[in-house]
């Protein structure tokens, strides 16, 4: 059964409620220190898996949808999938290549293509899930991938100046930067969908699903969804197709995204138990990186929330002057993930995503998982550079930029052996 439009509307208004307990940030305490994440807000300590899950794990959900990133709308009745095109022969024979197109709303709202590669020979594989920044086109020269017709940033190989139009000049590009092939070879599948076709990545425009909001969005100044939560939302979506196919084991999904992507992809394992491991790749300043940060060269959440506005709700920008007024910080967002692993992956000379402050962040997570029996769940120090600490609160850092490579999945698929296996 297909959801009407007011139905529709009705799930995303109700998803907009404002905490009624909740202050504005500037009558919130100020605490120079990273929040306790077995702390609840009235004191209480937690000391259970049950009270962690009852009380303590919804409180810092809802905390971060009011204060960060928006409300989460809800989950749609239904989502229906078409198989555009099927190649069993893909990949020089090592795969299967589909597009997927999934549709969760009325026909004018935005549909996701997702892009799924799987190994010929290992059935049903362990996905890595994620979405990619140009359009699925970017990542092979199959001609029958789509090229998308949302708007798309311009620095992005094949796309038109002036009318931001992605155009198939495009196709396989950037195919390093999720390498199908690669990771099919090592039995894993591979799905992604661009980030654009739920939402583009510009603020001030009714577009992608913020154009889907209704005027309800009023009711919650300050935390109306924004576009990492709609990304994220996006993810799960993805993950409604892939626990149906036949392919894919669902239990075995692994959420990966680069950037401001990896700040997806932790949001989208904090707020979806489906998803397994969990792998923001050098996320920073709004995914793994602290806000109290401590590395002067990292990007300070003034800084983000001046330049990137709608990666995150109206309120988090109130914090800029003052984070010590957070109620949380970002390795609580880490502890909502617990028990599931979730590797952090940084490169040495991208300082600005802040890769010690994110071990930090790991460190401080880890009292959430010792309450599911893990006594030690992430590394007394630092890895050496290019030494993957696997524990499940797993770290890696290389030599390097802001990129992700071939190389850093073959330390997706590493850590992925040890806990999808």
């Amino acid at each position: 059964m297909r959801l009407s439009l007011a139905s529709l509307g009705l799930l995303l208004m109700s998803a907009l409620a404002i905490p009624a307990d909740f202050p504005p940030p500037d009558k919130l305490p100020s605490a120079a220190e990273l929040p306790d994440v077995l702390t609840a807000r009235d004191g209480t300590k937690v000391t259970t898996r049950k009270e962690w899950e009852e009380k303590r794990r919804p409180e810092l959900k809802a905390l971060f949808e009011h204060y960060m990133y928006g409300r989460f709308p809800e989950k749609p009745k239904q989502v229906t999938a078409k198989v555009l095109f099927e190649d069993a022969k893909a990949l020089d024979g090592k795969g299967t290549l589909r597009e997927v197109e999934l549709t969760f709303g009325p026909p004018e709202w935005p549909k996701i293509y997702l892009l799924i590669a799987t190994p010929n020979d290992k059935t049903p594989a362990a996905c890595f899930v994620g979405p990619n920044f140009g359009g699925n086109h970017l990542l092979t020269d199959h001609e029958q991938v789509r090229v998308p017709t949302a708007w798309v940033p311009a620095n992005y190989p094949g796309v038109e100046k002036g009318t931001n139009k992605a155009t198939a000049a495009g196709r396989g590009k950037q195919a390093d930067t999720w390498p199908l092939r690669q990771v099919v070879e090592k039995g894993y599948a591979v799905a992604t969908f661009y980030c654009g076709d739920v939402q583009p990545d510009r603020p001030n425009v009714r577009e992608g699903m913020r154009a889907t909001l209704s005027s309800a969005e009023g009711r919650a100044p300050g935390a109306g969804t924004a576009t990492v939560m709609w990304w994220a939302w996006g993810c799960h979506r993805a993950v409604d197709f892939l626990v149906t196919d036949k392919a894919i084991d669902p239990k075995r999904l692994a959420v990966v995204g680069h950037s401001r992507l990896g700040k997806t992809a932790l949001l989208a394992g904090a707020f979806d138990d489906r998803i397994a491991v969990v792998i923001p790749h050098q996320s920073g300043c709004g995914g793994a990186g602290p806000s109290r940060s401590k590395n002067p060269k990292a990007e300070p959440v003034k800084r983000i929330t001046t330049v990137f506005p709608h990666w995150f709700c109206g309120h988090f920008s109130a914090f800029g002057d003052d984070t010590t007024k957070l109620p949380f910080d970002q390795h609580s967002l880490i502890a909502i993930c617990a028990p599931r692993p979730v590797l952090l992956t940084n490169a040495e000379d991208d300082q600005w995503a802040n890769p010690p402050g994110q071990f930090d962040m790991l460190a401080a997570a880890a009292p959430a998982y010792k309450l599911y029996g893990d006594d030690r769940p992430v590394a007394a120090k630092v890895p050496e550079q290019g030494k993957l600490s696997d524990e499940r609160l797993g770290y890696f850092i290389r030599a390097g930029k802001h990129a992700m490579t071939p190389d850093d999945w073959n330390v997706y698929v590493q850590f992925a052996d040890k806990w999808l296996r």
